[in-house]
C-alpha cells in the first residue's frame, strides 16, 4: 500500500513539473485593444423584404419569403419531403419571441416493401467435376526390386546384398 502512495505522489510532482502554471509562459508583446461603445456605429434596423423559389428538374421544390418593417419579421418557407409531403412553415419574430405554425399538405409515401429481381442474371455455380484419384504406377529398377518373399523392408548392404530385417 506504501508503494502506491509513494507512486502518486512521485507522479504528481512529475506531472507538476512536465506541465508548468501559466504564470511561467511569457506575456503577449502587443497592447490589448480597448473596445468602448463609441467605437462602433450602431444602426436602426432596416426595413426588408426577399423571395426566392427553386423547382428544377431532378425533384428538388423549396422556396422562402420574409419581410420586415424593422421591428417584426414575418415569413414563411415551403419544402418537399422526401416522404412525398410538403412542409410549409409560417413564422413571425418580434419582441415577444418567435413564433412557427407548421402545416403538412399531402399524405406520405413509403416504398413497399418488396423489391424487384436484378435486371442481371446472376452466374450459376456449378461445383467443379472429380474423379477418383489414383496414385500413378512407379517401377522401381531390377537392382532395387524387392524379393517377392521378404516380408519387410529390404536393405542392400554394401556389397549389394538384399537383406529383409
Amino acid at each position: 500500500m506504501q508503494f502506491f502512495v509513494l507512486a502518486a505522489l512521485i507522479a504528481v510532482a512529475a506531472a507538476n513539473s512536465a506541465y508548468p502554471s501559466s504564470s511561467t509562459y511569457p506575456t503577449s508583446s502587443y497592447n490589448t485593444p480597448s473596445y468602448s461603445g463609441s467605437t462602433y456605429e450602431t444602426y436602426a434596423p432596416q426595413p426588408y423584404s426577399f423571395n426566392w423559389a427553386v423547382n428544377d428538374y431532378y425533384g428538388s421544390d423549396y422556396s422562402h419569403t420574409e419581410s420586415s418593417d424593422g421591428k417584426v419579421t414575418t415569413g414563411s418557407y415551403r419544402v418537399l419531403l422526401p416522404d412525398g409531403r410538403v412542409q410549409t412553415v409560417t413564422y413571425k419574430a418580434d419582441d415577444y419571441g418567435y413564433t412557427a405554425d407548421v402545416k403538412y399538405e399531402g399524405e406520405a409515401k413509403y416504398p413497399t416493401a418488396s423489391y424487384a429481381a436484378p435486371a442481371y442474371s446472376a452466374p450459376v455455380y456449378s461445383a467443379p467435376v472429380s474423379t477418383a484419384y489414383t496414385s500413378p504406377v512407379v517401377t522401381a529398377p531390377a537392382r532395387y526390386a524387392m524379393p517377392s518373399t521378404a516380408t519387410g523392408p529390404v536393405y542392400r548392404t554394401s556389397d549389394n546384398v538384399a537383406r529383409d530385417y
